[in-house]
């Protein structure tokens, strides 16, 4: 295969730091590319730009893939997020959230086989931020939800589980109280379901599906939903299996693919030599898939595992002592 060029975006915080430890495993493998760096976050402001620069976003666009550690954004008042911004520059309306256990890592469920993908409109609906004041002491916030970009999520979604082995994809809404747009994207749903009888379709209530997932997380297999919703849940699973240190993301669209890992940017630990990587670089693992490097994946990935399953190399968030680097050695001497 050819040599790949790919944009990164070392972010803000611990970010440089993961990202580092992430190509050093990645070229350790053999994989090699052509790695872009792009500003974005705290480092383009403090450069007098914008969070997700212009640039930024026609250079990802331009290149097609992309690695993205995290970037910090305020609460309440402040800049926009980052990654909102580019979400909707470069229509990456399919949010990949894969939440899995680890063997050797202590969890709430670590008795049981979780094994879940979430799959999340990430273009729509309130996440979105569409909001104004209607009044000086009303601020409203509208929620927009379109047949076209939920047929895409379901194609997608469906097209997904059938390339990975899925059995079974549930749709998770509130359509009982929000009739009109929750109720138009489980409508579209079941139109998907009809041309995939394949594969086994059904729908449940959010608040119902994240009291199944504290209590059977095991039954189920992938979650397809809207974009807040998602945003809640795959927090939520990312917790059932050890938390956001071990959470990937892929923010699909119909021409360009960013990878990122989900957790913050960690700024209380920064420099410290202390954060774990395994988000991104599990996300990075996602990349490789994308990009069709499957033997390089699967050297990481399985690595990945054997360290956990060991445990006597993790970082001080998984309850060891092992510092970046020391995590990072270690992955690459179990990858060789």
């Amino acid at each position: 295969m050819s040599k790949p060029q790919i944009a990164i975006i070392p972010g803000d915080g611990i970010g440089p730091e993961i990202m580092d430890a992430t190509i050093s495993i990645l070229e350790s493998t053999g994989f090699e590319a052509d790695w872009v760096p792009l500003d974005a976050g705290l480092a383009a402001i403090e450069k007098g730009k914008s969070p997700m620069p212009q640039e930024t976003i026609d250079a990802i666009r331009k290149i097609g893939v992309a690695l993205k550690s995290p970037t910090t954004t305020p609460s309440g008042g402040g800049h926009q997020s980052a990654n909102v911004q580019l979400r909707k520059a470069l229509d990456l309306f399919a949010n990949v959230r894969p939440a899995k256990t680890l063997p050797g890592l202590k969890g709430p469920f670590s008795d049981k086989e979780v094994d879940i993908i979430i799959v999340r409109e990430n273009t729509e609906g309130l996440y979105a931020g569409i909001e104004y004041m209607a009044h000086p002491d009303v601020a409203q916030s509208i929620k927009v939800t379109t047949r076209q970009g939920s047929a895409r999520l379901f194609k997608y979604t469906f097209d997904m589980a059938r390339k990975q082995g899925r059995k079974r994809v549930t749709v998770v809404h509130k359509a009982n109280i929000m009739k009109l747009t929750d109720g138009m994207f489980l409508e579209e749903f079941y139109r998907a379901a009809a041309e995939n009888k394949d594969i086994s379709a059904d729908d449940i209530i959010v608040d119902n599906c994240c009291m199944q997932l504290v209590t059977r997380p095991e039954k189920f297999d992938v979650l397809v939903t809207e974009n807040l919703y998602g945003d809640i849940i795959s927090d939520l699973c990312a917790g059932l299996v050890g938390g956001l240190g071990l959470a990937p993301g892929a923010n699909i669209g119909e021409n360009c693919a960013v990878f990122e890992a989900v957790h913050g940017s960690a700024p209380d630990i920064a420099g410290k030599g202390v954060a774990n990587p395994t988000a991104l670089l599990l996300s990075a693992v996602m990349m490789l898939r994308h990009l069709g490097h499957h033997e390089q994946a699967d050297r990481i990935a399985n690595s990945v595992l054997r360290v956990c399953s060991d445990g006597r190399c993790l970082t001080v968030d998984l309850g060891g002592a092992a510092s970046t680097n020391e995590y990072k050695v270690e992955v690459i001497k179990q990858a060789g």
